[in-house]
């Protein structure tokens, strides 16, 4: 019974206090009601907080977007991660079309022409997809999964203080209005109490009566004001207390920005090796796909042309596909061009290359360094000489100057 009575009173406090909130929260809105404001730097980490989660958001769900296209296939991962399972592995694009090529390449004939040009691209395109698998696989890990803990983590607890700290505003200014209304009636009740009546006797004894009852009317106001007061002294304090903690929280803020940071250094890493090791299997396939008689090469009369990978565009921009700047990228044919003529020329690095060891050069970007040939050397690989120090370079780390 007392546990009954106990939470019959604690719903009714609580409804009371509902009640008053939305009745000041609808006066401010009508303008009938003063309203706290929260002083200007508080305010600035509350925009800072909604900004960063918003963009946060899109951020995430775009770069989703990128890793997976199929919206069916996102759906279903999300279902099977809110499930706590793993999802099944399903093959790619990319793998799936390598496969076709295959097949088709076994079906033609290995011994064809067309045939063979088909298994090797089919091959390249598999180890493409297992390359697309594994970018996916490492920016869920570091830049996904950060993302999304911000989001359902830390977020979640600022909005939950936040709405806090909104309530107990609310109750601040609720009691600062309980306190005016008591204040001013107080003053009313004084004034009534001060009023005489004069005439006949019946009138002032009626009059004696009323000042019996403005006195008792005048003390419960005293209580009423003593009771407010003491209320605004709590709210107060109970608002400036969640107002610190509030702004504890949105100063971490800054650190969020910090860590979003690294992760996106890893999303850049790991699509800078995604590129490379496209860029690379393509150049390998050009190659072998070189070896193939030059009248395979063309299309009905129209006359062969070495092709420039298109991949190069991701790895080192658009300047290296035209000759406009003077650069050229070492392509086959430059390559070749290169091997044929006994002098050497100058090209530019394009990625940092540590040396394995001793016979081959280190090399820094955007360096330009001389290259020649060597009779008998890999033919991925070229001679770089820069100053008194000479060794091997990989070919697709340079970019040969016109």
């Amino acid at each position: 019974m007392n546990i009954m009575d106990f939470n019959v009173k604690k719903l009714a406090a609580d409804a009371g206090t509902f009640l008053s909130r939305a009745v000041q929260f609808t006066e401010e809105k009508l303008g009938q009601a003063e309203k706290t404001e929260l002083d200007a730097h508080l305010e600035n980490l509350l925009s800072k907080a909604e900004c960063t989660k918003i963009w946060t958001e899109k951020i995430m769900k775009q770069t989703e977007v990128l890793l997976q296209p199929n919206p069916n296939a996102r759906i279903e991962e999300f279902v099977y991660e809110k499930l706590d399972r793993k999802a099944p592995t399903r093959i790619n694009n990319p793998e799936l079309l390598g496969q076709y090529m295959i097949d088709a390449g076994t079906e033609f004939g290995p011994g064809t022409a067309y045939g063979n040009a088909l298994i090797k691209c089919g091959e390249t395109q598999k180890r493409i997809g297992t390359a697309d698998r594994e970018l996916i696989q490492t920016s869920a890990l570091n830049f996904l999964t950060p993302l999304r803990n911000f989001i359902e983590g830390d977020y979640k607890t600022i909005a939950k203080e936040r709405k806090l700290l909104q309530n107990k505003r609310l109750d601040l200014d609720a009691a600062k209005t309980r306190l005016k209304k008591a204040k001013a009636a107080e003053t009313r009740a004084s004034q009534l109490n001060s009023a005489r009546l004069e005439g006949d006797n019946i009138m002032v004894n009626f009059s004696y009566m009323l000042n019996f009852l403005h006195v008792k009317w005048l003390k419960i106001w005293a209580e009423e004001v003593t009771k407010s007061e003491q209320e605004l002294r709590i709210t107060q304090s109970e608002f400036d207390r969640q107002a610190e903690i509030t702004r504890l929280l949105l100063e971490g803020i800054s650190s969020t920005h910090a860590h979003h940071l690294r992760c996106l250094n890893d999303f850049v890493e790991a699509q800078m090796t995604y590129y490379a090791q496209c860029y690379q299997y393509m150049l390998d396939l050009q190659k072998q796909l070189g070896s193939f008689p030059s009248s395979y090469h063309c299309n009905n009369n129209q006359t062969p042309v070495a092709p420039i990978p298109s991949a190069s565009s991701n790895v080192i921009g658009s300047s290296a596909l035209t000759s406009t700047s003077g650069l050229v990228i070492a392509s086959p044919s430059n390559l070749i061009d290169l091997k044929e003529c006994s002098g050497s020329r100058k090209a530019r690095v394009l990625y940092d290359y540590d040396a394995a060891n001793s016979s081959e050069l280190s090399l820094l970007a955007d360096e330009v360094i001389t290259v020649f040939s060597v009779v008998g050397m890999d033919s991925d690989w070229l001679m770089g000489e820069r100053g008194n120090q000479k060794g091997r370079v990989p070919i697709t780390y340079l970019e040969l100057l016109n």
